[in-house]
């Protein structure tokens, strides 16, 4: 399971110069199958959303119809800022707008502090989602951005010339971000025709993605040269974007942005924290105040299983009932955090029907000494859960989705449990289950924090672990952490302090980011000069 390390360029902030280079166009086959798409798209989105409030907004910005006014510079006269471009909104009077594409929440939630970076650098961004969840997220996560106008908030145009062409229009933004992995061969294209450079940031390609792009050979060839630059997150996946098509000076590796920490923290749970990481992980955010810490919630052990997906509730509900049979963890509470909004009833009733004391977050039920599980089926309110759990699970990652990120309660100082579908976040969790972190079934690089003999990993020997299942041992070391408080306060330690070693890695991506920009910048004026 960890990710195998092929060799690859040293790291190095800054960009080499880039040279111009011809637009590649998509195949004709491709243009000829997104415009008889096309239709049948609009009606997915129909099915989909007719019956959401926003569904007549999602159809114009999806298909060129109508946008956001465009961020504009605080210093912009509000008579000015108001100016009426052809129906679709008001002018753009500044100049740098970065356009930033996250499909759904993860990706949103990963790029947050990238997009904040450049916020603080003067920069104003139009970001774009693809789902309803990287919608919501979106809008939330920038709310105060949006409501002052240094940020702007759509749907992704569908990948079609004349739609990316009137967003472009609108936007006119300075260059282009795409988060990981999703990339639209006809955007691209319009990009390069309009000389505005294109940055594939946090840039990730597993291996069945890699045989999925492979499938339509010409096609990823062409994206991959209209890319100005990809970022990559590890030597494997630009080792794979190489083999695409994309020339090794396009490529660099900089680490995942999945590292840094995206929302303030908790302060209790790493007090014993020293030096810097203790200063980083000191504030509460806002949103927390409102939490259940009422007697429910006060010295009994809590785990919470976050972000879960179908075939994952019916799991973590079995290993409650476990450890609810143990004398010593008979008060341990379990919180339930569905990945997906529109599953909170289905969970719920899931959680009935195995007869469990229950309390619901969105009702805002009481939790009592006699709840054993709290569904918390509200929004923005996750890295609350992680910093008052003893031990998280991260879901996704028991079934075949590619595993959430653990970062995220390892940066409150939680120890952490996965499945073996890491796929989306691998090199992540090998560093964290190195230094006994996150602890994953049968994960060769696992290493159990100093003084603890008795995690999972280490109390089964090799016959056992082959002939235990991946559930069976998750229970154990769930069990074995809960148990030995100390234990799980010593792994989540060290995740906290893994985590703050690793958050260079924004100013990195930040950095070549900027002189992609620069540079088109400079060639420009010096092609208005000549």
């Amino acid at each position: 399971m960890p990710s195998s390390d092929t060799s690859a360029k040293p790291f190095s902030a800054t960009v080499q110069p880039m040279q111009s280079r011809a637009v590649s166009k998509p195949p004709l086959y491709y243009q000829v199958s997104i415009g008889l798409l096309k239709p049948l798209y609009r009606l997915q989105v129909w099915r989909r959303s007719h019956k959401r409030e926003n569904y007549q907004q999602e159809v114009e910005q999806r298909f060129g119809k109508r946008y956001p006014a465009s961020p504009v510079n605080e210093s912009v006269s509000t008579a000015n800022a108001k100016a009426d471009v052809n129906g679709y909104g008001y002018e753009n009077n500044n100049k740098k707008v970065i356009w930033c594409h996250a499909v759904s929440l993860g990706e949103t939630n990963t790029v947050a502090p990238l997009l904040e970076a450049l916020l603080a650098r003067g920069y104003r961004i139009w970001l774009t989602n693809t789902t309803q969840t990287g919608f919501a997220r979106g809008a939330s996560r920038f709310a105060e951005d949006i409501a002052q106008g240094r940020l702007s908030h759509s749907y992704v145009p569908v990948d079609s010339p004349a739609v990316i062409e009137t967003f472009l229009t609108h936007v006119q933004p300075v260059a282009a971000l795409f988060v990981e992995t999703e990339l639209w061969a006809n955007i691209l294209t319009k990009l390069s025709e309009h000389n505005i450079p294109s940055i594939l940031v946090n840039g990730r390609l597993s291996a069945s993605s890699f045989k999925s792009y492979q499938k339509i050979g010409a096609v990823s060839a062409s994206m991959m040269k209209n890319l100005s630059l990809i970022i990559a997150q590890d030597n494997d996946s630009a080792k794979r974007f190489r083999q695409l098509g994309a020339h090794s000076a396009q490529i660099r590796v900089a680490g995942s942005l999945k590292w840094v920490i995206n929302t303030p923290k908790l302060e209790d749970k790493v007090a014993n924290i020293e030096g810097d990481i203790a200063d980083e992980l000191t504030d509460i955010e806002s949103c927390t105040s409102d939490i259940p810490t009422d007697l429910g919630m006060i010295n009994r052990p809590i785990w919470v299983a976050a972000s879960t997906h179908s075939g994952e509730e019916e799991v973590v509900l079995a290993w409650q009932q476990q450890i609810l049979s143990n004398p010593i963890l008979v008060e341990a509470l379990l919180i339930i955090v569905p990945r997906h909004p529109e599953r909170f009833d289905e969970v719920a009733e899931r959680i009935q029907r195995s007869g469990f004391a229950m309390a619901r977050r969105s009702i805002d039920d009481t939790v009592t000494t006699q709840t054993q599980v709290y569904l918390a089926d509200s929004m923005g309110e996750l890295m609350a859960w992680f910093a008052l759990a003893d031990v998280a699970f991260v879901g996704g990652s028991l079934v075949d989705i590619g595993g959430h990120n653990p970062v995220e309660p390892a940066s409150v100082a939680t120890p952490v449990l996965m499945g073996i579908h890491t796929q989306s976040c691998q090199s992540v969790v090998d560093k964290l289950a190195s230094v006994g972190a996150l602890y994953q079934p049968k994960n060769e690089v696992y290493s159990p924090t100093a003084g603890d003999e008795q995690s999972a990993q280490t109390h089964s020997s090799e016959t056992d672990k082959k002939s235990l299942d991946d559930e069976t041992l998750l229970y154990q070391q769930l069990k074995h952490w809960l148990n030995h408080e100390s234990l799980a306060k010593q792994a989540g330690r060290a995740g906290a302090q893994m985590t703050e070693q690793q958050q260079a890695v924004l100013s990195r991506q930040l950095s070549m980011i900027e002189d992609v920009i620069e540079q088109h910048s400079t060639q420009d004026l010096n092609s208005e000069t000549l």
